[in-house]
């Protein structure tokens, strides 16, 4: 049986896979608030979603996720302006080029704030929120790249790696209260992020991530590849011996 979620909060709202994912919960009736660094960024994707589907109620606001003191402060204001909250899904994230950060500490501490950090605080924040209700979905968007360290993108594979981690013990901690703990893992997506990146065809399209995002946060899922062929290439990418796997140029 599908979740209900009426009041849906999503971080990093004007990026493309949220962007696609907030048009489906707006189709599914839906209230949603949208947050990103630039408001007028989520004004846009608020604007689009509002043609596509008329008489939608769409909230919006600007924040860095790095302003961790202001993290509990912007949940208080969703939840109040909302009326409660059902879902999070947390969406926001930097793809950094391995060769600019690999030797600059400081680019790599920034990297952990944004892309692990950031998010593991605002999962936090909604993780008591839901347990007190005893009810609600968190969906925390990671990565196939955490799931093996690979040369050319190991810091940013390394804090999806630790989002991932944190997610899984928010699940167990949460298992038993009513709440859900999504940890989502595409794959080769085809979005502004990846724009300088020569194409293969493993990616996919924003609107196919999205419509698996809202699938899996409406029928409680723990783990979820998308699209579904990552999770067998991944298992394969992980039985590698190191021995092999230290020499492969990917």
């Amino acid at each position: 049986m599908a979740i209900e979620m009426k009041k849906v909060l999503i971080f990093g709202g004007a990026s493309a896979i949220a962007h696609q994912t907030a048009i489906n919960f707006a189709k599914d009736g839906a209230e949603l608030f949208l947050i990103d660094l630039k408001v007028t960024r989520v004004n846009d994707v608020a604007d689009d979603i509002r043609t596509r589907v008329p008489n939608s109620i769409i909230h919006t606001t600007e924040l860095n996720a790095l302003n961790f003191e202001l993290h509990q402060q912007t949940i208080d204001e969703v939840v109040k302006t909302l009326g409660g909250l059902d879902a999070i899904l947390i969406a926001h994230g930097t793809l950094p080029k391995q060769e600019d950060v690999e030797k600059d500490t400081n680019a790599i501490i920034q990297e952990f704030n944004i892309n692990a950090l950031s998010g593991m605080s605002l999962a936090t924040i909604a993780a008591n929120y839901f347990e007190q209700k005893a009810s609600g979905s968190i969906a925390i968007i990671s990565s196939v790249a955490g799931d093996r360290g690979r040369k050319s993108n190991y810091v940013y594979g390394s804090a999806k790696a630790a989002l991932s981690a944190f997610s899984s013990g928010l699940r167990g901690r949460l298992s038993a209260k009513g709440v859900n703990v999504l940890t989502i893992k595409p794959g080769f997506v085809d979005t502004p992020m990846t724009a300088d990146l020569p194409k293969n065809p493993l990616y996919s399209s924003p609107q196919q991530i999205g419509k698996g995002i809202f699938d899996a946060m409406k029928n409680g899922k723990n783990v979820v590849y998308l699209p579904g062929f990552w999770r067998l290439t991944m298992m394969v990418v992980k039985a590698v011996p190191e021995g092999i796997f230290k020499k492969l140029n990917f």
